[in-house]
This record gives structure tokens, sequence and C-alpha cells, in this order.
């Protein structure tokens, strides 16, 4: 696949995100400038996608330096961390190394926002996602979803909580 391509299964047309229980609409996206990570390859773990607006802001940096913080946390429920943003391979690859991130990066680059779009959170007027967090269980099926305010990181109790849920018995 190019690494600059992106695919997903699911109707841009959505208004707002998928409702709990829906299957998360699968895609495949760069994360490195040579790779791809696709959502169905992760299936059998749970997956965070935290979407944020974009690499280099302030309150961006910060969410995805505490996101690196707490990866230990993440992988004690066996769940994957992927951050996604309109940006391109190259800026994510700059900014992973000055913020030394251990989670991919992903770039819902080309077709710009496709991904974000698909989980209703492209900002149209604005050109970038909002700060957006989903957790999908390992069977695929969105758990979770919070979107914040554009400029509050929504640090990482809501994620916690959810990936402890996925994990307690009824």
């Amino acid at each position: 696949m190019n690494p600059s391509t992106s695919t997903t299964s699911a109707s841009p047309e959505l208004s707002g995100p998928p409702p709990i229980g829906a299957p998360a609409p699968d895609f495949s996206l760069s994360s490195t400038i040579n790779g791809s990570t696709s959502l169905h390859d992760l299936r059998g773990h749970p997956v965070i996608l935290a979407f944020y607006p974009a690499d280099w802001s302030p309150v961006c940096g910060d969410q995805m330096a505490f996101y690196n913080e707490c990866l230990d946390e993440f992988a004690a429920s066996g769940a994957q961390l992927l951050g996604i943003s309109v940006d391109g391979q190259w800026s994510h690859a700059a900014f992973a190394r000055y913020r030394n991130l251990r989670f991919p990066l992903l770039a819902d680059f080309e077709p710009k926002g496709a991904v974000a779009r698909a989980y209703g959170v492209y900002r149209e007027g604005d050109g970038f996602s909002e700060r957006a967090l989903f957790v999908i269980d390992a069977a695929g099926l969105l758990r979770w979803r919070f979107v914040s305010p554009i400029a509050i990181n929504p640090g990482a109790d809501g994620i916690l909580n959810a990936l402890a849920a996925l994990t307690s018995k009824p």
C-alpha cells in the first residue's frame, strides 16, 4: 500500500461518532515513512484511538507526551494506543522523535481527514480533527468515546476506566 494513502470502510457522511457497540470503522493509515497500520490487524486486543488536531501545537504535544507516560498502564490491559492527526508522515516522524513518543502516530493525510470523518470527528471548517478518544474492544466494537473541547487535554482517566470495564466481569 502507498504509505500516503488511507482507506476506510465507513461512509464519510457520518454526522457524529458511531454509536457505542457498533463495529469500529476499519482503516489503514501510514504509520511510518514506509509502513502502515491497519485497525483490523490489531483485532484480538483493545485499541485506543487518540485523534488530535495537529503535531506541534502545545495542547496536542502535552497530551501525546502524557499518553506516552501512560503506556505501561494501557499495556496492562493489553491495549495498543494509536495517535491520529491530519499531519503527514514526515511531521509525525519529527514530532515523535522530539517528544520521544513510543507509540504509532498515524497520518490521516490523504484523503485528508478520511478516518476522522468515518469516526464523526473531522472539523470541516478547520481542516483537522476534534480532540477525540475511542476505546475499541478486542472484537473490534466501539466501547467508549469522548470528544474533548479542542483546547483541553482530556487526560487518561476515561481511557483507563473504559479499559477496566472491558476486563471486569459482569
